[in-house]
């Protein structure tokens, strides 16, 4: 057999032979407090801040307390205990609560459930949801009050608060079942919204429904609680059939029932159907917030449709709807992530017209933008603007510009920026380290580099994985191998567990050096590591490009196969390493287009469209045509030409085959 003949035959059988796996109250009282010097109430206070480290009881003043008789259940001086109650709650001083509350127990004075439900909330505050539980309890135990829904709900509102979800529902099952607590309906939104925190959406549509049979009828925001647990979980569809639903049984949406529906949708992508959304929001009458807005430009900056973004932008200006900080931000977020830092500083300038100042965190995305698209002058223009306006820089600023001059080739600069940092008192972050250790690399200055590591020591700063990967993956573009292997060794030993980029970097070190093998033994370790470190299209390049390089191409082909198994996409590198190879390794050269064709409907059959599309894109672009069957089995995996690649396929197929002849070429590969 020719030996073309016989690579083509091994090249597909490789790629299909391997199957695929509350309320203020005004204070009743009957005591002339007005009667009692000032001076006394504080001196009372005082005593008991003052004796708050000791064991000895605090002395109360007479005169407060012991001048009148009992008038009903109330005594005189019980208002002075209830203001003593709200005020070392809302200051957190738990212990002198407790002594409070021993006084008033030993004086028969009369709890009321409000003052318990003051503490709670302050309890919730502190982060104590244990000590809210429990003094739930002693309330009818120790205290002779006995607790209502309101104090209940309350409570649950706490431990909830604190994302103690499982404990929440553990506490409503053993209140309501045995102290004759009936819920109400803010106790189904909190039981329905911690079953939804767990991802047990069923068992809270079960509730749900159980719901109007105990003569609970669910409002706005039970729906709302809901439709966010069903949306959080894919479920959108089931979401929306509840804004129907809602309206039916007379309970009409709010402006935060839309917006959990549209920011559901704008998650997924999917736009029209969240603009469909906001139409039927106008038509009701329930005008879109600041929150609708925001939602719907994230939405369409993430979807790359950032001219619709800013047009609505305008739209919220012209309806009145003031934009916030958060509209901005995710504006100039968007525009520097398309590579138009530039025009990020126009929207910020357009933005501090309007009176608005931007943060520090807007700042550094554009700083980080201008510095990636290769603009340190405009980058260093818009920091004296900041430094100009009298805007501190935090860590996280000064950690950018430090990335952003290492970036350019101007590591030497960074660390001046570094030294202006540690004099203004603010203490660098691994991170802003591992930015200069990368930057001295960058210009193949190694000894700067583990100066700076060495620096990292002496200040304080502790090493982590990131750290470590930056130095391991320098060390290896350098070929200092032995180097490497020694602080690999220092990272194990120091307990840290490498992540990703950590491996993949060791893995290049020993491919660079021709070691392949060994780079394949370190990639079986990291395949045993977890889910935490599972290797990414950059690990699995690195080994195909190491193995081609070496002439093992049906070794690479086999990973391939793997890498397809277990759910990692190829990308335009991927197929640029193979068609190298096939061109370079193999004779006859081969121009790479059957792989092409093999490894797209492979990629179709697993449902992945949208890499299926990019290689086809990558065909075209390099005027290798697909076979038909190529062809239709990327639009049935994109579902018949999505609304974010319809443009994009609608000029390629005018470029190649004619703007006439577009509906007669599907209707052919669609009947091939």
């Amino acid at each position: 057999m020719p030996i073309i003949g016989f690579a083509l035959k091994k090249l597909n059988s490789r790629l299909f032979s391997i199957p695929s796996k509350l309320v203020f109250y005004p204070l009743r009282s009957s005591c002339f407090i007005s009667d009692i010097p000032a001076q006394n109430v504080s001196e009372f206070e005082d005593e008991i801040d003052s004796d708050n480290d000791s064991d000895v009881e605090p002395v109360i003043i007479k005169e407060i307390f012991d001048s009148a008789p009992k008038m009903g259940s109330y005594q005189l001086g019980d208002s002075t205990f209830y203001l003593l109650i709200e005020n070392y709650a809302n200051s957190g001083k738990f212990r002198l609560l407790e002594e409070i509350f021993d006084r008033m127990k030993r004086e028969r004075r009369v709890f009321r459930e409000r003052d318990f439900i003051v503490v709670f909330k302050a309890y919730g505050k502190s982060n104590l949801p244990e000590k809210a539980m429990e003094l739930f309890e002693r309330m009818v135990n120790e205290f002779d009050c006995k607790p209502t829904i309101r104090s209940f709900n309350s409570v649950l509102t706490v431990v909830i608060g604190v994302g103690l979800y499982e404990k929440a529902l553990n506490f409503h099952d053993s209140v309501v079942g045995s102290m004759n607590v009936v819920p109400n309906v803010l106790t189904y939104n909190l039981v329905i919204k911690a079953l939804c925190k767990m991802r047990k959406v069923d068992k809270a549509v079960e509730l749900f429904r159980e719901m109007p049979t105990q003569q609970c009828v669910p409002d706005a925001f039970t729906y709302n609680t809901l439709m966010d647990g069903l949306c959080k979980t894919d479920r959108i569809d089931e979401a929306v059939s509840l804004l129907d639903e809602m309206q039916v049984e007379g309970c009409y949406p709010i402006p935060m029932t839309y917006n959990v529906l549209i920011n559901g949708l704008c998650k997924k992508g999917n736009m029209l159907r969240a603009a469909k959304l906001v139409e039927n929001m106008l038509l009701k009458g329930c005008n879109p917030n600041v929150v609708t807005y925001n939602t719907l430009i994230h939405g369409l900056c993430s979807v790359g449709k950032l001219d619709k973004a800013m047009s609505l932008l305008n739209h919220m200006v012209s309806n009145k709807c003031l934009p916030s900080d958060i509209t901005y931000g995710t504006l100039v977020n968007g525009l520097v992530k398309q590579g138009r830092a530039v025009d990020g500083t126009e929207l910020l300038l357009s933005m501090e017209e309007r009176g608005f100042r931007a943060n520090v965190y807007v700042y550094s995305s554009l700083l980080s933008g201008l510095f990636k698209e290769g603009k340190p002058e405009e980058a260093m223009r818009l920091w004296k603007d900041v430094i100009g306006k009298g805007i501190s820089p935090n860590i996280v600023l000064y950690s950018v510009l430090i990335d952003g001059l290492c970036r350019v080739g101007r590591p030497n600069d960074a660390k001046e920026v570094l030294s202006e940092m540690i004099h203004k008192g603010l203490k660098p972050n691994p991170y802003t380290y591992s930015s200069l250790i990368k930057g001295f690399f960058k210009i193949g200055n190694s000894r700067e580099a583990l100066l700076v590591w060495k620096e990292m020591e002496d200040n304080d700063c502790f090493y982590n994985v990131v750290c470590y990967s930056v130095l391991i993956n320098g060390l290896c573009e350098e070929g200092k191998l032995t180097e490497a292997m020694a602080f690999w060794r220092h990272m194990l030993g120091r307990g840290l567990k490498p992540d990703t980029v950590a491996y993949s970097s060791l893995i290049h070190g020993f491919c660079k050096a021709g070691l392949v093998d060994q780079g394949l033994k370190v990639f079986n370790e990291m395949l045993f590591q977890g889910i935490d470190c599972r290797p990414d299209v950059v690990t699995y390049n690195i080994l195909f490009n190491g193995l081609c390089n070496s002439n093992q191409i049906y070794m690479a082909i086999d990973l391939l196969n793997s890498m397809l198994d277990q759910g990692c996409d190829p990308d335009l590198y991927t197929c640029d390493i193979f068609l190298r190879a096939l061109r370079e390794k193999m004779y006859p050269p081969q121009d790479g287009k059957e792989f092409l064709d093999v490894l797209v409907l492979r990629l179709c059959q697993r449902q992945r469209g949208l890499a299926a599309s990019n290689i086809l894109q990558l065909m075209l672009q390099k005027y290798l045509s697909p076979e038909a069957s190529t062809w239709k089995g990327v639009l049935v995996a994109d579902q018949l030409i999505t609304m974010s690649s319809a443009g994009f396929w609608t000029d390629y197929l005018n470029h190649f085959i004619g703007r006439l002849e577009v509906l007669s070429f599907l209707r052919l590969i669609f009947n091939h």
